[in-house]
């Protein structure tokens, strides 16, 4: 396999003749100086606000700057890689630098996808690439297929979930260097996973985003979202910035996907909108293995997921399917504040939908917002749907971070657990899910000042009319809230850990045997709901290759075992004619086709 480095419009590029041609996107600014450590070197004005400079004999590491007019010292907007800090010196990058050991990695196929989703800075104590590869043989053994890591573009401060990146092109200084991130990826490859990579491309963070000073172009400043104005789409150099980072990671980091988070704000009028166009230029221009293109969308919609006549996907693979947690989660808490009130009412009819058509709210009106919200998505294969039961944003957004295993206890959450990893969507599981862990995952930032002080008071505004507001809301910048945040890597020795761990392998060992094969063929229109009663749900699938039922009862009132054709595969705790609270019943019926 053949990986060509990828060269961006912006920033420091690496030429065939060894030299590096510097480009820089600043219609404010009249002038330009390139600041390198052999002095300063005026930049040439190519029209249209570009600024260019080709240097020779610039060394992979080598720290450079831009200097304004005014005197202000900024980062490369298009950074491989800073020195430390974002705001402190970008370094010149080789791309080649990083010698491959698995060059040949093929990837794997999309049906048979466990995802795993860590953040680098608690996944481990050490918070870094290096020390991550050190838990990728645990992962194997799992069972796990995918490894998703939330985003690693270079952010304020060194610690923070990573989507307040400003330099989309850079990874975090403080969890390692390019190599590191590489070598990361080649590691979890040579044990048989896959890595995708969280990217954000709807918004810049608060702390070292200095593209409105270089570029105030780059932004529509009449287009608010939630983060601040919007990107100009729509304007030629600030499209190619935000177009060509998701072939760049791809190529440059031989990743074999990416997340998408939250398009519902990328607002875009051009002719083609920026995700079509960006997932077109992905497959044409990366043929040789298997790239997995996953969206977070709120809107529940499916003409960015279509399906060709063979099954592929054009376009994006899948969507994270939020209206699956937060049913499940209304129906194992009986939370019903802020959007969980979309779900209070009878959340049993809503899962069995959920996981026989893919939404929840597929056109229905949205209690919570008064609009209709979603699509018919019946019609959408099982694997066009990924599911989780806690992830990143449901666990860290709570006031104080509190995981499932707390809010449901065990045995509900391991009835939920095998529900998640048993169905035909494709499953994620959140870094300690797996081992039952129960530190919290809090909102942390390294922010200072006024910056530091406005997060922090936003932050316990935001709870207001949130389960857990009653407490005091774990202040974001104290270094604590951080610490607190990390995986406990004892708890999988303990004997409840070691049981957590047996139970979620032995599910996976059985999703791999059971349940892949029958999800190659899959196409939609193949789920449907048997029976539904307070606490109880059971559901079956039709494929080619099988039917597959589910039924499960957390509820305190026993339910009768509706009639599922074919063998048993799982049932927890047991299996009896009958299904009294916190058990779960999976068969699997081979002589039967759709």
């Amino acid at each position: 396999m053949e990986f060509r480095s990828f060269e961006k419009s912006w920033g420091a590029e690496i030429q065939a003749d060894g030299s590096v041609l510097f480009r820089l996107w600043a219609p404010g600014q009249q002038q330009i100086t390139l600041r390198i450590t052999e002095g300063d070197h005026p930049m040439h004005a190519m029209g249209e606000g570009w600024f260019e400079l080709q240097l020779s004999d610039i060394a992979h590491g080598t720290p450079y700057h831009y200097l304004l007019a005014d005197g202000t010292l900024v980062p490369d907007p298009a950074s491989r890689a800073q020195q430390s800090a974002v705001n402190g010196p970008s370094l010149v990058i080789d791309p080649h630098h990083y010698v491959w050991q698995h060059p040949n990695w093929r990837g794997r196929p999309w049906e048979e996808t466990v995802v795993y989703e860590l953040h680098i800075g608690t996944f481990t104590p050490e918070g870094t690439f290096k020390a991550a590869i050190k838990k990728l043989p645990e992962l194997k053994a799992l069972g796990i297929t995918m490894i998703e890591v939330l985003p690693v573009s270079q952010f304020g401060g060194t610690r923070g979930w990573g989507y307040d990146g400003v330099l989309l092109y850079a990874p975090q200084a403080s969890y390692g260097s390019p190599d590191d991130f590489k070598a990361f990826v080649d590691a979890a490859h040579a044990h048989g996973l896959s890595v995708v990579l969280d990217i954000v491309l709807n918004h810049f963070g608060p702390e070292g985003n200095y593209l409105p000073l270089l570029a105030p172009a780059f932004f529509h400043q009449e287009r608010m979202t939630p983060w601040g104005a919007g990107i100009a789409y729509d304007v030629d150099a600030a499209r190619r910035y935000i177009i060509e980072a998701p072939l760049y990671w791809l190529q440059e980091f031989h990743l074999d996907g990416l997340r998408f988070d939250a398009i519902d704000q990328i607002e875009d009028t051009s002719s083609k909108h920026a995700l079509i166009e960006i997932a077109e230029r992905i497959r044409r221009d990366i043929t040789d293995r298997p790239i997995h293109l996953t969206t977070e969308d709120c809107r529940n919609v499916t003409f960015l997921h279509p399906r060709d006549k063979q099954g592929n996907a054009p376009l994006f693979t899948g969507e994270w399917n939020d209206d699956f947690h937060n049913a499940i989660h209304v129906f194992a808490t009986g939370e019903t504040h802020a959007y969980y009130q979309d779900f209070a009412d009878v959340p049993e009819k809503l899962i069995a939908r959920i996981l026989t058509e893919g939404f929840a709210y597929q056109g229905e009106i949205s209690p919570q917002s008064g609009q209709r919200r979603g699509v018919p998505s019946a019609g959408q294969p099982p694997v066009a749907f990924v599911d989780f039961i806690q992830n990143h944003d449901q666990v860290g957004n709570r006031a104080q971070g509190d995981r499932l295993i707390t809010l449901a206890g065990t045995e509900r959450t391991k009835v939920l657990l095998a529900t998640l990893l048993l169905s035909p969507h494709i499953p994620l599981l959140f870094m300690g899910e797996e081992f039952g862990e129960t530190n919290p995952f809090l909102f942390f930032t390294d922010f200072h000042g006024d910056l530091a002080k406005a997060v922090r008071e936003g932050r316990a505004r935001e709870f207001t009319g949130h389960a857990g507001h009653d407490s005091d809301v774990p202040d974001p910048n104290d270094e604590q809230t951080f610490i607190r945040s990390k995986l406990d890597w004892n708890k999988p020795h303990s004997v409840e850990g070691k049981a957590w761990l047996a139970f979620t392998q032995s599910l996976l060992q059985l999703r791999q045997r059971h349940i892949v094969p029958l999800l190659g063929s899959a196409s939609g229109h193949s789920g449907k709901v048997v029976k539904t009663a307070k606490g109880f749900v059971a559901v079956s699938w039709s494929f080619p290759a099988g039917e597959l039922s589910i039924a499960l009862n957390i509820g305190k009132t026993a339910q009768p075992l509706p009639a599922l054709p074919g063998e048993t595969i799982f049932a927890w705790p047991q299996e009896s004619a009958s299904l009294p609270q916190h058990t779960i019943v999976v068969r699997l019926n081979t002589g039967v086709s759709a």
